[in-house]
């Protein structure tokens, strides 16, 4: 049974309510679809499921761009309405007709949608009486069989092409896997040092313009099976191994030296070391504004109908565009858009976003301009460009404040600190980021303490350790092998009695699939409740951040024995500096847990910190 069907302006302006359904909906499915999926660029998906407490509904919609409507639908989730996208599709045709933005009552639609609905209940009725009668058994008629054989082929065929489709599905996993491979990583290659290895190998060219070794060659030797090739090296090579400095080895005895052998600490020019002191490493990044030029590059009109092209297919392309820019089209149909939409998508996939969020990306921008009047002097291709950037630019900033400063004097109001975890998997940086955000607090008069909770890698403690004497900041500690959630619990028992403002709680590296770990996590974030929970990942990875967050959110919600559960708040992006353009990384990790990026790390040193510059990336992505 339908539950509730609205029609509402994307202002917000509820036009008109299904009266004769009149069933009141358990919390807020029409606000959660559009706060999490409509305004989330997520409106190319074909329905929404709303779980609450006791309600379980599943939403679809539709919109009607020209006008700027937007048709809802609510059923409960068990019953599977076979005629709620027909009726949507005959609700929209019928409530243009009669739409008048001056109207604020339609109370004359009642009357229609009754109808309407009827006649959709009735196709789908039709439906179904089609397929029972298509499925029934055969007949001894020689006639009829054929004529069921027939009906049962044509039931195999779609059965086989749902299996194919969903092996397409498995098969599109695998290639988005490939890509991330081929595109994610952002290296460059030293010329001269791979043209002396080239060279040193016998596939080196040796041309003084060539700096990398010849793939076609290298193919080529692969083909012949390996045979001999003449190997020569350069003089300047022999030079620089002979004049290479190789490490002077460490000598260890049964009795060391008075001196203390810590090596982590500064050391002079004669190689004395440094006492380590609070020194100013300068300002951080955080508080630097960057400045960033809004001005566009100028599209060029060549590139969009390729370089390749025929002279006679440019030309037409060229004037078919020019005409719809002056005489306008009348509405803008999905093969209107495929074109360009297809260009985004690989443009975005080869600035590393996932295949599976580029392609949603897509759908949903095609959504929203389907049915659209394309205004005089304006091309497809530019419109499309221009709902995108705004899709993107709406996707990451942030739904809510993140002004970690403002919360932290809010805590410190209530006399307690505040709690900060961060988490993620293994060797993205955690500890360094930890210390660089400590760095940062401590800039702004904010009391920190470390807690160093990762009793699990071996030299986590100490690494932690090194930091917070660096930096001159407490920290709470109990060695190895200890349950991870009570030393956290104890360590923010310590910042309450000493008055420390924040606490800073580094945790174990784990892969998301590492189910004791995980366990481990969920126990610690349900205990001491943080308020704040910091994903670290890497800026360098693709396809996989939308694994790592998936899982990482599915298994907090999953092992958590609270009915309040705790998810990941925010995103610290490091190695932001080593990826060139290759920033899709932030898009996805945004995209698929609706957690902003409030710190993004680019380089080695405390101060290399800073907030992420949306309008920057936008432009990354799309040039």
């Amino acid at each position: 049974m339908l539950e509730q069907l609205l029609i509402f302006t994307r202002g917000g302006l509820i036009l008109w309510t299904c009266k004769e359904l009149g069933n009141a909906l358990k919390g807020s499915p029409i606000d959660t679809l559009i706060r999490s999926c409509l305004l989330e660029e997520r409106s190319g998906a074909a329905s929404y499921n709303y779980d609450a407490p006791g309600a379980a509904y599943t939403l679809k919609w539709t919109f009607h761009n020209e006008l700027g409507l937007v048709f809802v639908a609510v059923y409960q989730r068990i019953l599977h309405l076979l005629y709620v996208d027909d009726l949507l599709v005959m609700v929209k045709h019928g409530f243009s007709e009669i739409y008048d933005p001056k109207r604020t009552d339609y109370g004359d639609f009642d009357e229609t949608f009754r109808q309407l609905r009827k006649e959709a209940e009735a196709r789908a009725e039709d439906l179904k009486k089609s397929k029972q009668v298509a499925g029934k058994p055969l007949n001894n008629s020689k006639k009829q069989g054929q004529v069921q054989n027939g009906g049962f082929e044509g039931v195999g065929k779609k059965k086989s092409q749902g299996n194919l489709a969903n092996d397409g599905e498995d098969g599109d996993n695998r290639k988005g896997h490939k890509l991330e491979n081929g595109h994610s990583n952002g290296y460059h290659v030293d010329s001269e040092k791979t043209k002396v290895n080239g060279a040193a190998n016998g596939i080196g060219n040796t041309s003084s313009d060539a700096g990398a070794f010849d793939v076609n060659k290298l193919q080529k030797l692969r083909a012949k099976g390996g045979k001999k090739t003449e190997t020569f090296v350069s003089k300047g090579s022999k030079e620089e191994s002979k004049k290479k400095i190789t490490k002077k080895n460490r000598v260890w005895d049964d009795s060391p030296p008075q001196a203390k052998l810590d090596f982590t600490d500064h050391v002079g020019e004669n190689g004395d070391n440094i006492e380590v002191v609070a020194a100013d490493h300068g300002e951080s990044m955080m508080d630097k504004e960057e400045i960033f030029s809004s001005e566009s590059e100028d599209e060029e009109d060549e590139e969009d109908v390729g370089k390749d092209s025929k002279p006679e297919t440019k030309k037409k392309g060229w004037f078919s565009s020019m005409f719809q820019s002056i005489a306008g089209k009348a509405n803008l149909e999905r093969s209107d858009l495929e074109p360009a939409l297809k260009a985004l998508k690989d443009r975005l996939m080869t600035k590393n976003v996932a295949e599976e969020i580029a392609e949603k990306l897509c759908e949903s921008v095609a959504a929203s301009l389907e049915g659209k009047k394309l205004a005089s002097f304006t091309r497809v291709s530019s419109t499309v460009q221009a709902a995108m950037e705004e899709a993107l630019v709406r996707i990451l900033t942030p739904r809510r404040s993140i002004d970690i400063l403002r919360d932290v004097h809010a805590a410190k109001e209530q006399r307690k600190p505040y709690v900060v975890v961060f988490v993620g998997v293994n060797g993205v940086g955690k500890s360094t980021n930890l210390a660089k955000v400590a760095y940062w607090l401590q800039q702004h008069k904010v009391s920190v303490m470390m807690a160093a909770c990762d009793t699990f890698r071996s030299g986590a403690v100490e690494q932690l350790r090194t930091h917070a004497r660096r930096l001159q900041i407490p920290i709470f500690e109990k060695g190895y092998e200890k349950d991870p959630a009570v030393v956290a619990k104890e360590a923010i028992q310590e910042a309450t009695r000493n008055g420390s403002d924040v606490v800073l709680v580094d945790t174990a590296g784990r892969m998301q699939d590492n189910e004791p770990l995980m366990r481990a996590l969920s126990k610690l974030i349900y205990l001491n409740n943080p308020d704040l929970v910091l994903f670290v990942g890497e800026a360098l990875v693709g396809n996989d951040a939308v694994d790592q967050l998936s899982k990482f959110n599915q298994k907090l919600a999953d092992l958590s024995t609270s009915p309040n559960t705790r998810l990941i708040d925010g995103i610290l992006l490091t190695k932001f500096d080593t990826i060139d353009d290759k920033v899709g990384a932030a898009l996805s990790m945004v995209y698929i847990s609706g957690a902003p990026v409030m710190f993004v790390g680019c380089g080695q040193s405390y101060t290399d910190l800073k907030k992420l510059n949306v309008k920057s990336i936008v432009k990354t992505l799309l040039k």
